[in-house]
C-alpha cells in the first residue's frame, strides 16, 4: 500500500521547517502554523483516536523537529504540562480546543490563569517552562484534532497537579505509521 502524498502546502511548510537543522523558534512555528493553507481533510487519513486517552499521531519527522496529529474524544485532555526545553506550536484541524494556562505560586502548587477556546484554524504556541493543558470539552460525537509542531521533539514532558506540589515525568506515547492502518 502506497503513503499518501502531503498537499502541496504541507510538503512546502515542511521543507521550510527543515531549513532549522536545531531547534525552530517559536514565532517562526506560529506565524508558519497560522498562514499553512491546509485543512483537516489533507490529514484525515493520519487521524486515529484512542478511546481511552487522546492520540498522537506522527505526520512528519524532520532534521529538528515533529509535526503530530492529535486526536481528541469529548472529555479527553492533557495532563497540567510544561514542555521539557520544546517548542510546541498548535493549529486547531476541526473542532474547538480549550486551552487552560497555569503558573505555579512560590510554594510550588500550580493555579490557572486563563482559559481560551481556539476555533477551527486558531493557533497557539507555548515552549520550555510555559504550562498549559490542552482539552476536548465540547459535547457528544464533537471530536477534536488538532496539528503540534515540537521542536526539538518532545518526547517526555513534566507534569503537574492541582492537588500537591509534586513534578513528575511523563512520556507521552507516538503512535507511528503502520501500512495496514495508517498511523
Amino acid at each position: 500500500m502506497a503513503v499518501k502524498p502531503l498537499c502541496g502546502a504541507l510538503a512546502e511548510f515542511f521543507a521550510k521547517l527543515d531549513a532549522y537543522q536545531g531547534r525552530v523558534p517559536l514565532d517562526v512555528v506560529k506565524a508558519r502554523l497560522q498562514t499553512l493553507d491546509f485543512s483537516f481533510d489533507d490529514v484525515a487519513h493520519v487521524a486515529r483516536f484512542d478511546p481511552e486517552r487522546y492520540r498522537r499521531n506522527l505526520l512528519h519527522a524532520g532534521p529538528g523537529y515533529h509535526a503530530l496529529i492529535l486526536c481528541w474524544l469529548p472529555g479527553q485532555r492533557s495532563p497540567i504540562h510544561d514542555h521539557a526545553q520544546s517548542t510546541c506550536g498548535v493549529r486547531v484541524l476541526k473542532g474547538i480546543c480549550t486551552e487552560t494556562v497555569f503558573e505555579r505560586n512560590a510554594a510550588g502548587y500550580v493555579y490557572p490563569t486563563e482559559t481560551r477556546d481556539l476555533p477551527t484554524g486558531g493557533v497557539c504556541g507555548s515552549q520550555d517552562s510555559d504550562l498549559h493543558q490542552v482539552s476536548n470539552l465540547q459535547g457528544p460525537g464533537e471530536d477534536l484534532v488538532t496539528m503540534h509542531v515540537y521542536s526539538p521533539p518532545l518526547l517526555s514532558m513534566r507534569t503537574y497537579s492541582l492537588t500537591d506540589t509534586l513534578v513528575r515525568q511523563f512520556v507521552d506515547p507516538i503512535s507511528g505509521f503502520c501500512f495496514g492502518d495508517g498511523i
